[in-house]
Parts: structure tokens; sequence; C-alpha cells
């Protein structure tokens, strides 16, 4: 095998794996990320909600991941709903107001 086969086979051996080892890092980070947002929105929402429960938008925006934290409202009845944004760059979370079950339903056309 000549050397410039050889260094063209080791070459495009690297390339192929490349992709995928930048993939699996963009995974953990994008998980990591999702992470960060659950246990920041739970923790702001602990105030207001008695158990909050958070579905994170997998990826958010540009430049906020996005939740939505649900569950009793401490001290009343029913189940409400609040919006978390976290601040991709700071990580830094922000809280919209309560929305309550009728709120949410979609109108039947």
């Amino acid at each position: 095998m000549s050397f410039h086969y050889r260094s063209a086979a080791i070459a495009l051996l690297a390339a192929s794996l490349f992709p995928t080892a930048v993939l699996a890092s963009s995974d953990d980070a994008w998980e990591a990320m999702r992470a960060d947002v659950s246990a920041k929105c739970l923790e702001a929402a602990a105030g207001s909600i008695e158990t909050p429960q958070a579905v994170v938008d997998p990826f958010g925006s540009e430049s906020f991941g996005l939740a939505l934290v649900s569950g009793k409202p401490k001290g009343a009845e029913g189940r409400i709903s609040q919006i978390c944004v976290y601040n991709k760059q700071t990580k830094a979370v922000e809280l919209g107001g309560e929305l309550t079950e009728d709120m949410l339903k979609t109108p039947a056309k």
C-alpha cells in the first residue's frame, strides 16, 4: 500500500467518524440544556405550584429554552400552567402568568 493511498484511506476513515463525534457531543449538549431548563423552571414554579411538572421544548428558540410547567396551584383547587422562558446565554428563567385549564382549551369549531 503506497503512502498516499494509506494517507487517503486514513483521512477518509477519520472524516467519516467526525460527524458522529460532533453529533454525539451536540446531543449531549442539548440534553444538558433541557435538564437545566427543567430544573430551573421547576424551581421557579415551586412558589406557586404544588409539585410542578415541566414539559420542555426539545430545542427552544434560537435564544431561549422553553417549558410549560403545570400542577395544582398552592392553596387552591384545579390545575394551572405557566410558560417558563430560559435565557440560553444568562441561564436566567422567567415565568409567565397562571393559565387555567379553561384558558388552555381550544374552542370547538
